[in-house]
């Protein structure tokens, strides 16, 4: 589906991708799913260079409503991200401080500095993954929604969702990434930042649900991965035993805050709840 998204021509015989680590064992440790992988690939690429060059003539009309719909996601995204405290509040309400400890890549967490601009992009994801708030996959997609479909344009982000490959494929991504959130069990991570909790997760927890009504709304179902059986069998089945160890995470992250830093027990029972989250959600950041 990523393939056949790309832009006419852009596809022209040659794919060239990079993957992560992870993302290499889950795709071409066994020998059927790497076939499987080979298979989609080639098959993906063939399709995409048959396909005719010409342009889709709404694609013009099309860009233009995409381009206000990222530049109103953006906005509500920077004026949470540079709200006073939100800092303090993201160090708080995750786990980033035992993710900057653990040797998860060959980079550091940070390029220098404690500001959230030092941040590299992975440990930030990586954050809110493990809270189970995955609030960088969705955060100002309600309000960008809602704010384009009172300027008049919700059956062209309708059309669009029915009939551009790529932003079918972004929305199908962002249910995805919604069905695997549990904002309840973000809450009690929210809730080890204190007076800031309050502040902020109340702010999250609303841009939530205006982003799943918004998915909602322009795919024209009446639930998340409505038409995706498998995958919500897949998380229903996964979230019984991911759910313990994100309680356990937030038990221990307290504790550890509280002053016994020091005890390489409690971390590494903290690193085991880390890559026990990441392995049952499937998503790593």
């Amino acid at each position: 589906r990523a393939v056949m998204a790309a832009p006419r021509g852009t596809i022209d015989g040659h794919l060239r991708v990079t993957e992560q680590g992870e993302i290499i064992h889950q795709k071409y440790a066994i020998r059927a799913l790497a076939l499987r992988t080979l298979e989609q690939s080639v098959g993906a690429v063939l399709l995409a260079t048959l396909r005719p060059r010409p342009p889709e003539p709404r694609e013009t009309r099309w860009r233009e409503v995409m381009g206000a719909l990222a530049a109103h996601g953006e906005q509500a995204y920077r004026e949470l991200l540079q709200a006073p405290a939100f800092a303090t509040y993201f160090r708080s309400a995750t786990p980033i401080d035992v993710i900057e400890r653990m040797t998860l890549g060959s980079r550091p967490a940070r390029r220098g500095g404690a500001s959230l601009d030092a941040l590299r992009a992975i440990p930030w994801v990586f954050a809110w993954t493990q809270s189970r708030a995955g609030l960088t996959a969705w955060y100002g997609v309600g309000s960008a929604v809602d704010r384009l479909c009172a300027d008049g344009h919700e059956a062209t982000l309708r059309e669009m969702a029915c009939d551009w490959a790529f932003f079918r494929t972004l929305l199908e991504d962002l249910e995805m990434q919604l069905a695997k959130c549990d904002l309840d069990i973000a809450e009690r991570f929210s809730q080890l930042a204190g007076p800031l909790h309050e502040q902020f997760f109340p702010r999250i927890r609303a841009e939530f649900e205006r982003s799943v009504g918004g998915v909602l709304r322009l795919r024209q179902r009446g639930r998340l991965l409505a038409d995706d059986a498998r995958l919500a069998q897949s998380i229903a089945l996964r979230n019984p035993y991911i759910d313990p160890m994100s309680l356990v995470q937030v038990d221990l992250l307290r504790r550890w805050r509280a002053g016994e830093d020091d005890d390489a027990e409690l971390f590494a029972a903290l690193a085991a709840s880390v890559h026990g989250v990441a392995l049952g959600l499937q998503n790593s950041g």
